[in-house]
Order: C-alpha cells, then structure tokens, then sequence
C-alpha cells in the first residue's frame, strides 16, 4: 500500500508514519504539511501544529520522499465536533486541496496522521479521507499515552520540546530539551501532579523530530534559534516556543 504522511515536524506524526512504514507491504511516496503564511509563526489553528515547520524540507531530504506543503488560509470556522460535509472557508479545507494536489502527481491509497486522542481532529482528517476515496491510518489512536511516549522513545524517535504552555514546564528549563527517559519521568510526575498529557496530545508541549530510523542515517541539527514568547499573560504556566534559524542534516 502506498501512502502518504501528514507530518507537522512533531514526535507523534513521524512515528505513526514510522510504524506504517515497517510493514514492507507499505511504501511512504510523500509527506504533506499545511504550514502558516509566515514561517516560524504559530497561528490559531484547531487543527495543525504550526510551530517548527521549518524542519519539514530537512525531514523529506532524510526520508527521500517529496514535501508537498500548502499555506493554511482557512479559520476553524465549524468547531463543532462532527464535520459531515464542507464548509467553506475552514482550515479542514486546506487538507482536502494539499491531498487533491498531491493525487494530481502521485498515486497512492492512504493517509497517515499522529491523532492520538483528538476526536475533532480525527473526525476531520475521516471526513477528507472519504471525499477522496483514500484510507486515513491513525496507528497512535487510543493508545495510553504513558506507554505511547516510552515507545516513541525506545524506538529511536529523537525530538525536542518546541514549545511549552504547561504548569511545570518553564520555557527557560525545558524548551530544546531532548524528549529522552529523564525528561519521560518528568513528564509522568507532572501527569499525577497537574493531569498534564503525557504526549502533549492538550497542547501542553509540542515537539521537533530531528532523529528517526526512517532518516536514512541522517540527524537535523539546529545550529541557531531564539526564542519567542506568545505574548499571553498567563500567570499559571508561561508560553513560548523555539523559531530555528539556521539547521542542517548531518
């Protein structure tokens, strides 16, 4: 079976893809991504990671596969939880047309996502899929997110917290910090502390992938970035995130 990945950059995309890929019966022909109009700029989307976008071009280089992205111009316009039929002028809409496009070059039968315990995402990405005649593969789906993230971690998925928006994750302490077994402890205590999700499948974190077994022998590395602070004055938990500048694949 072909198929393509929808990879936002983060941990949880990229290893649903990884799980797919393993069966030798499937082959991953592209990634697709739907990125905002201004790179390293988080917008208010109900649907996609917006931060870290920039690694995707170095990600599709490792996995030698093309990068078909599309700049969302779409606004969560229904965010009710079922999505039965188009609405114009939604986000979900962007998802149609980048797969629209990407069929009008490649021929493929599924789509993979990272949903992990969002229902109005995966309701959506479904009701794409089925316009399109194609299969959504959601492997992650209902899975304990505590045994999940050490999964990830076994399996040599390598990320980074992009961003925090978390009570106990202080940007200044954690932000580009490796996702590994000391940092999986924490995130555990701070689950039976503040019922934080281990994943980050609230929001409470998001991540950069810059290693997989599926990146051919290669890393991202991140030589430059800053960091941005969201601007929200939230006196529970600071939010911020990290804008890369300059990476490369080593």
């Amino acid at each position: 079976m072909k198929f393509v990945a929808l990879l936002s950059g983060g941990k949880d995309s990229c290893y649903a893809m990884h799980l797919i890929a393993s069966n030798e019966d499937n082959e991953l022909v592209a990634i697709a991504n739907l990125k905002p109009s201004e790179s390293g700029k988080e917008i208010d989307s109900y649907m996609y990671q917006t931060v870290g976008q920039d690694v995707l071009e170095l990600q599709a280089k490792a996995l030698n596969v093309p990068l078909y992205q599309r700049v969302i111009r779409g606004k969560p316009v229904n965010q009710a939880m079922e999505y039965n039929s188009p609405v114009a002028g939604d986000e979900v809409e962007d998802l149609y047309e980048l797969l629209s496009d990407i069929r009008h070059d490649i021929e493929f039968d599924a789509v993979s996502c990272g949903a992990i315990h969002s229902n109005y995402q995966r309701l959506r990405a479904e009701n794409v899929c089925s316009r399109l005649d194609i299969q959504l593969l959601s492997p992650l789906w209902g899975r304990d997110q505590t045994e999940l993230l050490r999964e990830m971690i076994d399996s040599g998925i390598e990320a980074i917290l992009i961003k925090t928006a978390a009570l106990g994750l202080n940007p200044c302490q954690y932000l580009g910090r490796k996702i590994d077994h000391n940092l999986y402890e924490k995130l555990v205590q701070l689950n039976q502390k503040y019922q934080l999700n281990v994943c980050g499948e609230g929001g409470e974190y998001e991540s950069m992938t810059i290693g997989c077994p599926m990146f051919k022998n290669k890393k991202i590395i991140i030589d430059e970035y800053h960091v941005v602070d969201d601007g929200h004055d939230d006196q529970i938990a600071s939010v911020s995130y990290l804008k890369p500048i300059r990476m490369h694949l080593e």
